[in-house]
């Protein structure tokens, strides 16, 4: 008989912090997706929300290599017509760093209601400071 294991509801919330600064952005990206996905849990299960939630800190101070830092666009359109506006990622940086950690993030993350849930547990920040001390999130150190 071909039944599907479902892991016990498990209702405690991890909270986990990761310092951005001097990482490169598609490792650390991949990483974060991973996390929130709950596939460093042995219980791992693709259909379901594991509850981990992620503070980035530092995003401002994200790396890339090569050219990307001058030849990387990322664009946006409001929908009007000729509403299309490109920015480079050095341009993004200095506007607004948490965008670029987060447009990769949910560029990894499965497509559907899962995904959006999954992306609202993502919280990144452009400096050290964050609002979340009371949730005792864990350090992770990423190589």
């Amino acid at each position: 008989m071909n039944d599907t294991y479902i892991p016990n509801k498990n209702t405690s919330k991890k909270w986990y912090l990761i310092d951005a600064s001097d990482q490169t952005l598609g490792r650390l990206s991949t990483k974060i997706a991973s996390i929130l996905q709950g596939k460093n849990n042995i219980d791992y299960t693709p259909f379901l929300n594991t509850q981990s939630y992620i503070i980035i800190i530092n995003a401002q101070s994200i790396t890339v290599t090569g050219q990307k830092k001058y030849k990387k666009l990322y664009k946006r359109h409001s929908g009007q017509p000729g509403g299309l506006k490109i920015e480079t990622f050095e341009q993004l940086n200095q506007r607004m760093p948490n965008k670029i950690i987060e447009k990769a993030v949910k560029g990894m993350l499965p497509k559907g209601p899962l995904g959006r849930k999954l992306f609202t547990q993502l919280k990144v920040y452009a400096n050290n400071n964050h609002p979340h001390e009371a949730q005792q999130p864990e350090d992770i150190t990423l190589k």
